[in-house]
């Protein structure tokens, strides 16, 4: 019957009414709905800052707590009880993470890391070799850095693209790899100043000022390496002559 009243209506040269008349807005076969083509995208979500990445302000103070336990304990009752108090903490910071349902990842990690340096500290009886990791480490990143700027390949540069999914043709930009070689050059600055400091400490046989200074010289310093980056990733997203005509010769 309704194929009918169809048929006729067609003869009749009259429009047969659009099935979508009416529907409600929130009908779920409405295509904005049901992902359809012709629904809007929906924003992307913001990427994570640093700071949000490393936990906000809470992981920040967080990773300096386990380094100030274990100088409190080593100079309370030596080297030992500087292990225990640094691990204890440690664990106790990755349960309160866990129970707040933040990521695993740095809760596992700072467990992890504390566990490494106690160990050797342990292995070696010397409090001092707490910070040896970290010491090498730094004077590691200054020559991997550094040498990328030789290279004429800004390790800024390349860790910025990569970590948000672009690709390599920023290399092609003379402005990019300027910017980004100064950022380098900032980044390998202060790897190579907390190297400098540390291992004048270490030396020294300084335990506390140790403590001190990978505190001071750690997120307060690398923040400001990540604003020398974010200031080269501005400035090279304009674009210069030679790096746009490369950009349109390409296929």
């Amino acid at each position: 019957m309704a194929i009918n009243q169809t048929q006729q209506q067609l003869d009749d040269g009259r429009p047969v009414p659009d099935p979508t008349e009416g529907r409600s807005a929130t009908d779920p076969r409405d295509p904005a709905e049901t992902g359809l083509p012709g629904q809007p995208e929906r924003a992307p979500r913001p990427r994570a800052t640093a700071l949000e990445q490393a936990g906000g302000v809470r992981g920040v103070i967080y990773s300096a707590l386990p380094v100030l336990a274990f100088v409190i304990g080593n100079a309370i009752g030596g080297l030992t009880t500087a292990i225990i108090a640094a691990l204890a903490l440690a664990v106790v910071i990755a349960a309160e993470r866990l129970i707040r349902k933040e990521s695993v990842m740095p809760a596992v990690g700072g467990v992890f890391g504390v566990a490494i340096a106690a160990g050797i500290s342990w292995w070696t009886g010397s409090a001092k070799d707490y910070f040896l990791i970290g010491i090498w480490s730094n004077l590691a990143l200054a020559l991997i850095f550094g040498l990328s700027v030789l290279a004429g390949r800004p390790l800024a540069g390349v860790l910025w693209f990569s970590l948000r999914g672009k690709s390599s043709t920023w290399r092609d930009d003379r402005r990019a790899r300027r910017y980004f070689g100064v950022a380098t050059i900032v980044l390998t600055a202060i790897f190579a100043a907390r190297f400098a400091v540390q291992q004048y400490l270490y030396q020294a046989d300084e335990v506390g000022s140790l403590g001190t200074a990978k505190i001071v010289m750690g997120y307060p310093l690398l923040a400001v390496g990540v604003l020398a980056v974010a200031w080269a990733a501005r400035a090279a997203s304009r674009r210069s002559p030679e790096a746009g005509e490369a950009a349109s010769r390409r296929p």
